[in-house]
């Protein structure tokens, strides 16, 4: 998301809280994937349980040992994961009361995500524990319930003409998008506050086989194309695609392709399949050029694409997300003039010449 995903897509400790490891600086996400998924018979509840307590009783070096490689190298040493323990009880106190616990999808990840109440804080706590196909702990956040960021720019009209940045005749499923946090836990981030995570299901899930290769997944390799005219700010290649199932914290975009189009509005779209990013910085581009193909590079745990507008070209250096209407496409099979796709519809440019049905076209959200 995601992979699709938190996150924005950097790893780090968000508001003294949180170990990020998602794509909208946020762990991965606690909402079911409509898909099947490769994994491990992990037993997430008992584990995540069990990596509570640790945490809890200031077991760090027992939580440690867990840690997936990548958790790891995002902590450094374990001294480092010491030192969060300490800023967790320091700013939350003890648990004072279990709300809900529960057993989650995220990719091929397994995720524990427990509701609680701690002594100095009013706001319930979420603390989630991911877990790789293997068993080992691919991320693990401890932070207060999400809510969506404050934004100067709910009533903002996208500048820029856009389309969806797929292939015409493709169709992509909207994994997390909308303005609220139950359709996209990007809303919770000001640069990310209007982001998309799209990838492809087929009869309920994302792949085929077992989906233990990136080639399993119906959107990995598939074109992605240029949303709107512009220059190319930004162009990374080079960054290997990970495996299901894992992430890279320390490149959070992977390869990927920034746009400014010229207006104040800048496209970032991240996970570029490796070798395929087909642009450089300074090219000019317009509305439907290849830009590049879906891969899984970055902190994804499964092949997505993740696409935002915001309002400035540097990632995570003080932007400010904008809504993205798109032009002329398709939602659950009705055409839309202009409009915000969300969580959960199917959607896709039409091909030339495809007929519009009875009734036209429509604007919406």
């Amino acid at each position: 998301m995601s992979g699709a995903r938190r996150p924005g897509l950097a790893a780090g400790v968000a508001a003294g809280l949180a170990a990020v490891l998602s794509l909208a600086a946020a762990g991965p996400a606690p909402r079911a994937r409509p898909a099947r998924h490769l994994r491990a018979e992990v037993d997430a509840l008992a584990e995540g349980r069990a990596c509570t307590e640790l945490l809890y009783a200031g077991d760090t070096a027992a939580l440690w040992e867990r840690l997936g490689d990548a958790l790891r190298e995002l902590f450094g040493e374990p001294e480092k994961l010491a030192a969060f323990r300490l800023v967790v009880g320091d700013q939350l106190g003890e648990e004072e009361e279990l709300l809900d616990e529960e057993v989650v999808d995220e990719g091929a990840l397994r995720v524990y995500v427990r509701r609680a109440r701690f002594a100095k804080l009013e706001r319930p706590v979420r603390v989630t524990f991911a877990f790789s196909p293997t068993g080992r702990v691919e991320g693990f956040r401890v932070a207060p319930e999400a809510v969506a960021a404050p934004s100067e720019h709910l009533d903002y009209e996208t500048r820029t003409p856009l389309r969806l940045p797929f292939a015409a005749g493709d169709a992509w499923t909207v994994f997390w998008g909308g303005r609220e946090i139950e359709q996209n836990y990007h809303a919770a981030y000001l640069d990310q506050r209007f982001a998309y995570d799209f990838l492809m299901a087929r009869d309920g899930t994302t792949h085929a086989g077992e989906g233990a290769r990136n080639e399993d997944y119906f959107c990995f390799d598939r074109p992605v194309v240029a949303p709107g005219a512009g220059v190319v700010v930004a162009a990374g290649d080079g960054v290997p695609d990970n495996v299901p199932g894992e992430m890279n914290p320390r490149q959070p975009l992977g390869n990927h392709v920034v746009i400014d189009h010229g207006n104040g509005e800048f496209s970032f779209l991240a996970h570029f399949r490796r070798g395929t990013v087909a642009v450089e910085e300074g090219q000019r581009v317009e509305a439907g050029a290849p830009l590049g193909r879906c891969g899984n590079s970055g902190n994804s745990s499964e092949p997505h694409l993740h696409y935002h507008l915001q309002d400035a070209p540097e990632f995570q250096q003080g932007g400010r997300g904008l809504p993205s209407f798109f032009l002329d496409y398709r939602a659950d099979g009705q055409p839309v003039a202009r409009g915000e796709p969300v969580r959960g519809q199917v959607v896709e440019v039409p091909e030339s010449g495809a007929e519009t049905p009875p009734g036209g076209a429509s604007e919406g959200r």
